[in-house]
């Protein structure tokens, strides 16, 4: 196990009941991540919880408590995002996400894992997956995707649109994305003022909301990193694969769920109706569910069928 880095400090504005974990800290080439290890004991099965834009480890929260008896929970805060910090020089695109992905793998020495990836946490973790083959042997993918978005029209609208130098200054000043966008996303439930506070203090000033204005000009400026990503994702298409997917999110719609059904055969499908983009958090409770039901159903060998 990494040692606790000194740099690296749960501020106090993170309140111990919402996330009621243990903040652990690693260096790695300058970056300080900040991440939770919730194990329960030897030979529990992992889960390695990836977050996306504009969230963070925070969003994970509720599904943690409900299965750290039963998984060993692990989820990290990409640099810029929540508690982690990204070293002078650190780009915060798609590709420099990824590497330190595979570095965190390396420096906590984690198999056997299995991927519970959303929106940018799922491209992230099967490139890892790739980098590392027999490191994973299952994956959760929910409301993501896998493949270049330039050609499709409201990704290159938004892309383009916040992607551009003026969209990266709105963010940085206004923090849309959080202040505007988390709210509208949340479908099933109304966020607290409590919870909301956990975002808007982890995006607090512009440099902290760095991060988050350079991903939307992302999902179109990375086509290398994700051609290369849906050129190789067949050599994982075997691995079981749950995809829990929320009916309500504007951003990833059916079209997306039925290309990642197609790219990954091996999977069962839950439908979480009227729940929005963050299912972890609309409706935490069936989206935990959904783990521990398709777990129990997984046969001896670990498959599954869809």
């Amino acid at each position: 196990m990494a040692a606790t880095q000194p740099a690296g400090e749960r501020p106090a504005w993170v309140d111990d009941e919402l996330f009621p974990f243990e903040s652990r800290f690693v260096e790695l080439d300058g970056n300080v991540v900040h991440y939770v290890d919730e194990d329960p004991g030897p030979s529990h099965p992992i889960l390695l919880m990836l977050h996306g834009n504009p969230v963070w480890s925070f969003v994970y929260r509720e599904v943690i408590v409900a299965l750290r008896d039963r998984f060993r929970c692990i989820a990290l805060d990409f640099p810029g995002f929540g508690l982690s910090t990204g070293a002078p020089g650190y780009g915060y695109r798609a590709q420099d996400h990824a590497d330190l992905l595979v570095a965190f793998l390396d420096r906590l020495n984690l198999s056997g894992l299995t991927l519970v990836g959303h929106n940018w946490g799922g491209p992230l973790g099967l490139y890892a997956a790739l980098e590392r083959p027999g490191t994973f042997d299952h994956l959760v993918l929910s409301n993501t995707w896998c493949w270049p978005l330039n050609g499709d029209p409201s990704s290159e609208l938004f892309s383009r649109g916040m992607g551009n130098a003026a969209g990266r200054a709105l963010i940085r000043r206004f923090n849309p994305l959080v202040n505007q966008f988390i709210p509208f996303v949340h479908k099933r439930r109304t966020l607290s003022a409590a919870e909301m506070a956990h975002y808007r203090e982890a995006t607090s000033t512009p440099e902290r909301r760095r991060a988050g204005a350079v991903l939307p000009g992302e999902l179109v400026g990375a086509r290398p990193f994700f051609a290369d990503l849906a050129d190789r994702v067949g050599e994982i298409a075997h691995l079981p694969t749950l995809i829990v997917w929320a009916t309500e999110d504007p951003i990833f719609t059916d079209k997306y769920r039925v290309r990642l059904e197609a790219t990954f055969p091996h999977h069962v499908t839950t439908v979480l109706q009227g729940v929005g983009h963050f299912p972890q958090s609309d409706a935490p409770a069936e989206f935990s569910a959904a783990i521990e039901t398709w777990w129990d159903g997984l046969g001896e060998g670990g498959d599954s069928t869809s």
